[in-house]
């Protein structure tokens, strides 16, 4: 603790100097902090604030799991502008597991990779009912009694609630029944109407998608939170997405962690916009985990950025991982150029490579090794 407090007093953190007091402190920080911080072009305090609390929450330890995505269809009846996955029904180019096919996709991850979650999203297909994943779940516990599945973004939920005609408690429970053990964070992009409207009008609106988690959280299934960064955004309404999250996180306990993530261009309706750096990037992470002192993870989803730039992102406040995401077709679709393969043996590589412990554990961050 000694060293550590010398260390803190040698860097000299400047015009952030009274942020810096707070950080020391454990004190929460307000909006108009989360504004300087994104303001200045101080990276490398910033990398030292966030990882204050960084190691404060999670030590030396890094995590991550080894994972099998299941983008299980792309017919989606949603039209959001920063999306290159989806199909619109009966146009071409658009798929649907059977499911056999997620079986045998399941089983071969089990016994190739020896996966210890699923990480199953896709579109907003009218075709499937909610049978259809009820029974998804119920073959995958049957072939991996134990497996984390985590799957269906709020969105998905709402839309399987009104094609169902029943109320998002009730598929909920239903799916938790069949195996579901938690959600994904995706679809809340930013939380700002005025961005909404512009990008995704067709989706769960904020309100919707912060309910259908607190719902989820009050069921006993614990998510994750993401933003979507990097396009038409301000940084207030980073912000406000951030504080957001804090305030219901204060309200449920219920997220595990948060997800940045940098917009991928490429091949989507928005593509001339261009993408954020990785000035921005490691920014973007730094200020989340300043501002997030009450959700315990901040997860860096490597497809989106790349391999370097998540490991190096391990200095900017950010803990884990994520998983080998193998199979991810989302983010590659948009023209994310890292691996669909990576292995165990290259993700504990690089974590010890940046000077951290591997540690492997599912989405509940239940220690498996």
């Amino acid at each position: 603790m000694q060293e550590k407090t010398r260390i803190s007093n040698l860097f000299d953190c400047g015009s952030l100097s009274d942020i810096h007091e707070k950080v020391e402190a454990g004190e929460r920080l307000s909006f108009e902090d989360g504004v300087r911080l994104y303001e200045t072009n101080d990276l490398a305090t910033l990398g030292f604030l966030a990882s204050i609390v960084r190691r404060r929450i999670n030590g030396n330890r890094v995590f991550y799991s080894v994972n099998l995505h299941l983008n299980h269809t792309n017919v989606c009846t949603a039209r959001c502008l920063f999306c290159a996955f989806a199909r619109r029904p009966g146009e071409a180019g658009g798929y649907t597991f059977s499911l056999e096919e997620i079986q045998n996709r399941v089983r071969e991850a089990t016994t190739k990779w020896r996966i210890n979650e699923v990480h199953i999203v896709g579109g907003h297909n009218p075709d499937l009912g909610i049978d259809y994943y009820i029974n998804m779940f119920r073959m995958i516990r049957e072939i991996h009694p134990t497996i984390y599945i985590k799957a269906l973004t709020a969105a998905e939920i709402h839309d399987i609630s009104i094609r169902s005609g029943l109320g998002w408690r009730e598929v909920l429970t239903t799916l938790k029944e069949a195996g579901l053990n938690g959600l994904p964070g995706g679809a809340a992009e930013i939380f700002s109407e005025r961005v909404r409207r512009k990008l995704c009008p067709d989706k769960v609106t904020a309100d919707e998608w912060l309910a259908i988690h607190r719902l989820a959280h009050e069921l006993g299934l614990r998510t994750n939170a993401t933003m979507l960064y990097g396009h038409i955004e301000s940084i207030e309404e980073r912000i406000d997405h951030v504080l957001r999250l804090r305030e219901l996180q204060d309200e449920t306990h219920g997220f595990y962690s948060f997800i940045p993530l940098s917009y991928n261009a490429e091949n989507t309706p928005m593509g001339k916009l261009g993408e954020p750096g990785g000035f921005t990037d490691l920014k973007v992470c730094s200020v989340s985990r300043l501002l997030f002192d009450n959700i315990p993870h901040i997860k860096a989803h490597w497809t989106t950025t790349d391999l370097k730039m998540a490991q190096v992102s391990l200095s900017f406040g950010v803990d884990d991982l994520g998983g080998t995401n193998l199979n991810e077709k989302i983010i590659h679709d948009a023209g994310s150029e890292t691996p669909i393969d990576l292995s165990e043996d290259e993700l504990q590589h690089l974590i010890r490579e940046a000077g951290y412990e591997p540690t492997l554990v599912d989405s509940s961050y239940q220690f498996v090794s």
